[in-house]
């Protein structure tokens, strides 16, 4: 269901029906113009998707004389549309806000061109549609990189951020961060409105980042690229030093790179997370440092086991 204030507000729309309807039943991110159905061809007709009015559909019909019009609207506005877009800020029919009025169905009008509002609607469709989870965690971005920090309450998952946003980077969300998968193998996340841009310090209390640091110092959302996860340092646990296995978490049915930061003091860890962040970055262009090490290796291999042939 999609709140009909909030998608006026998300997409610059105006009201022109007066159907009191507060929610409308959509449940697909695609649009249907319905310049077939106005000429009488209603096979594979996609009525549970926003309808969107553009000029094409407004030229023909107000081509039509008003009992043919009438008759075509009738029949179009039959089935159980979700609601009617108009675009270029043209004024629909008559009949159509009549019929729209008596059969329940939001009649919106749009002053962007058509191609704008199509793509415009699908990202808002998308976004409000996809699933959603909530973790605990702070997500920053560090240089281009979304890294979400996870790890058990008091493991200094706030501090490190504070001391990333110190160095530039920007702050998402703190302690709760919303995820919704806005495509196969993209995740996106943001904070709760309501703690937007606020953080929590053991010792100081609730802090303002944005009014702190600048507006520069924070991001409304950012794409979740990798996972680190803060633990305390454990002496009998043997970590990782070469990084060739690469390990996944999967989140919302996305496989997210995931690492494990062991936390210890003199670690100096702002520093670990923007090395891992640009590793990131380099590993997606398609170079390992821990593969092109391993390939000199077996390359030396090679050639002193030859030598000594």
């Amino acid at each position: 269901m999609i709140n009909v204030k909030h998608f006026c507000e998300k997409l610059g729309l105006e009201e022109l029906s007066n159907t009191s309807c507060k929610e409308m039943d959509i449940n697909v991110t695609d649009i249907n113009r319905p310049g077939m159905q106005f000429t009488g061809f209603y096979e594979y007709f996609a009525h549970e998707r926003p309808q969107v009015i553009g000029k094409v559909e407004m030229t023909y019909l107000e081509s039509l004389d008003p009992d043919k019009r009438m008759s075509v609207l009738e029949k179009y506005m039959s089935y159980p549309l979700p609601c009617i877009i108009v675009c270029w800020g043209m004024t629909p029919p008559r009949e159509l806000i009549s019929l729209a009025n008596e059969r329940g169905i939001p009649v919106f009008q749009s002053k962007l061109q058509t191609t704008q509002l199509t793509f415009q609607t699908t990202t808002y469709l998308n976004r409000e549609l996809a699933p959603h989870v909530t973790r605990h965690g702070v997500l920053v971005d560090v240089y281009g990189v979304g890294v979400l920090l996870t790890g058990e309450s008091g493991v200094g998952k706030s501090e490190l951020a504070l001391e990333l946003v110190r160095r530039g980077h920007q702050l998402c969300a703190d302690d709760v961060v919303d995820i919704c998968r806005v495509a196969d193998d993209w995740l996106l996340g943001e904070s709760p409105a309501m703690v937007r841009h606020f953080m929590e310090i053991r010792g100081i209390g609730i802090i303002d980042i944005r009014a702190m640091y600048g507006v520069g110092a924070v991001a409304l959302d950012k794409s979740i690229d990798m996972v680190i996860h803060m633990e305390n340092w454990n002496a009998n646990k043997e970590y990782d030093r070469l990084g060739l296995q690469e390990e996944y978490t999967d989140i919302l049915g996305v496989k997210v790179p995931y690492q494990v930061m062991p936390v210890r003091p003199g670690r100096n860890l702002a520093v670990i997370v923007e090395v891992a962040a640009r590793n990131h970055s380099l590993k997606r262009m398609g170079y390992s440092a821990a593969h092109e090490l391993d390939r000199r290796l077996n390359a030396l291999i090679a050639q002193n086991s030859g030598m000594d042939e």
